[in-house]
């Protein structure tokens, strides 16, 4: 039987989880998920019988590297920052590794080692990236084999609510971290090629150079670049095209919106701000705004931001409660 750790029992994991269960009988599985708390990771295998939890603190090197050692393949599902670890220690005892999250210069560092060792290390295999990828390569195949030659490349992948449960302003729902939600966009300039000229667009302005998408039977929708374009060109083996894009999409509006956070430096998390766990969301949120001794946090806001009271804008941040006095 072959074991498999995943590392990890949070938001992005549940699904993972239930399909290798599925899958456990027939490809001879067992599912080890280690974690800091097992309970949400006992009610996910929910008493299968090719299925156990172990308490792992990643932070933990004996604990670590026992979980690594007693399996076959490694699949990480923890913040990106914390993969590294996870993966010297598959390099040290020979196991392959999976990862859904995009390659980090740390991460390629072991590049030549893993392969000197016979090992197979898959990053970008989630959704976006990953799905992104695989569909991108399908068509692109076709194309060679076709023998088509392709001078533009754009692709445009992200995790939308499905109709039925599309119930807030914001068309938007948390299907995976949420910190990491918060912090999309950052590390540094989107940057692509468009009509052979390179565009380059900062966090800061991320969220404002939007393009519209019409997808047929689905709607209208927008889409902002995403992260660096350039290096998949000779990954995607384009090294010679003139566009090449990728963006992640979302029902319009929400860019507009998810700007207003940007703008205040409610997404920085390059500073700690004392006493916040104490603080009701309207308290949290007036740091962000002018000091008044008379206009209200609702006031300074909407004026900061230029932001109309009978904007539709407005009422997706009266859904969110972060104007409200009281801690929730």
């Amino acid at each position: 039987m072959r074991n498999i750790l995943i590392i990890g029992a949070g938001r992005s994991s549940s699904s993972l989880i239930s399909y290798l269960l599925e899958k456990s009988q027939e490809e001879n599985l067992h599912i080890t998920i280690g974690d800091l708390d097992t309970t949400h990771a006992s009610a996910l295998i929910n008493g299968h019988k090719n299925a156990s939890t172990i308490l792992l603190d990643v932070f933990n090197e004996k604990e670590r590297m026992e979980a690594v050692q007693n399996a076959d393949v490694v699949i990480s599902m923890l913040p990106a920052r914390f993969h590294v670890e996870v993966a010297k220690d598959c390099v040290t005892y020979k196991k392959h590794m999976v990862t859904a999250s995009y390659i980090s210069d740390e991460m390629h560092a072991l590049d030549k080692e893993v392969r000197e060792k016979g090992l197979i290390f898959m990053n970008e295999i989630g959704l976006d990236p990953g799905i992104d990828h695989m569909s991108a390569m399908q068509v692109i195949d076709r194309i060679k084999e076709d023998n088509g030659k392709m001078v533009l490349f754009e692709s445009f992948c992200g995790g939308l609510v499905a109709p039925e449960s599309d119930t807030n302003l914001w068309n938007y729902k948390f299907t995976w971290n949420p910190r990491n939600v918060v912090l999309a966009g950052q590390g540094g300039a989107s940057m692509f090629l468009q009509e052979g000229t390179y565009k380059y667009i900062p966090y800061h302005k991320l969220f404002r150079r939007t393009e519209f998408l019409t997808i047929n039977g689905s709607g209208r929708f927008e889409a902002y670049a995403n992260r660096d374009s350039l290096k998949y060109r000779s990954i995607y083996g384009l090294q010679d095209i003139k566009t090449m894009y990728r963006g992640t999409v979302r029902k319009v509006g929400f860019s507009r919106a998810w700007n207003v956070f940007v703008q205040l430096g409610m997404t920085d998390d390059s500073y700690t701000i004392q006493n916040s766990e104490t603080m009701s969301y309207r308290d949290f949120t007036n740091l962000f705004l002018a000091y008044s001794p008379t206009d209200s946090v609702e006031l300074k806001f909407r004026s900061y931001l230029k932001i109309d009271q009978d904007d539709l804008m407005w009422d997706k941040f009266l859904e969110l409660d972060i104007l409200v006095p009281l801690k929730k």
